[in-house]
């Protein structure tokens, strides 16, 4: 079984001081309805706030299905404390050949601003640059996405440029902020 193989069949527990990354679950579901339906949480996203639990289900559906087919590095974000999941962090795109993956995440407008994203974040970085083997961490958010610059640059990532139009959106062409992280930035700051 090859690297890619072994990461997708076993999307591993990750655990911070305050909260386990973990696979998604069907249980899940109110949870993340209750931040998913938040119109706040995807207004910088190329998804729409969902409407009904049925959206919600059909989401973890689409994730569970691409859990089987080796096709999604989802986890999600769960307060140890409470045991409530509060988001999500993926690798939503990942070129082993390349030693490069693209972190996305959502979280829960009730946690904005208590660094469980940045905490949440560099957990799986790190995971990224010590498990899968990566040179780089890439992020695009849109550029007027400030709360998501912070977070990003909380975690030592520098921003490359903008790609104008990079990206089709909620029907409009949008800027990408692009930032990224490389292994040897990670490496010093850890020194």
């Amino acid at each position: 079984m090859d690297l890619k193989q072994k990461i997708y069949s076993e999307i591993p527990l990750i655990e911070t001081e305050r909260l386990v990354l973990r696979k998604l679950e069907r249980e899940d579901a109110a949870d993340l309805f209750e931040y998913a339906s938040d119109p706040a949480v995807p207004r910088f996203m190329p998804w729409e706030a969902h409407n009904t639990i049925e959206e919600t289900n059909k989401f973890i559906t689409f994730i569970l299905e691409a859990y089987e087919n080796q096709q999604k590095l989802t986890w999600a974000i769960e307060l140890k404390e409470t045991r409530k999941m509060i988001g999500t962090i993926d690798f939503v795109k990942w070129l082993p050949k390349h030693g490069r993956a693209e972190i996305a995440y959502a979280l829960s407008r009730d946690y904005w601003g208590m660094g469980f994203m940045p905490e949440a974040a560099k957990a799986l970085i790190a995971f990224g640059f010590n498990k899968m083997n990566l040179n780089k961490v890439e992020a695009s958010i849109l550029l007027e996405n400030i709360q998501s610059r912070t977070v990003l640059e909380k975690m030592g990532m520098s921003l490359e440029g903008v790609a104008r139009q990079h990206f089709k959106m909620k029907d409009k062409f949008v800027d990408l902020a692009m930032y990224s992280l490389l292994k040897k930035e990670y490496e010093q700051v850890r020194e």
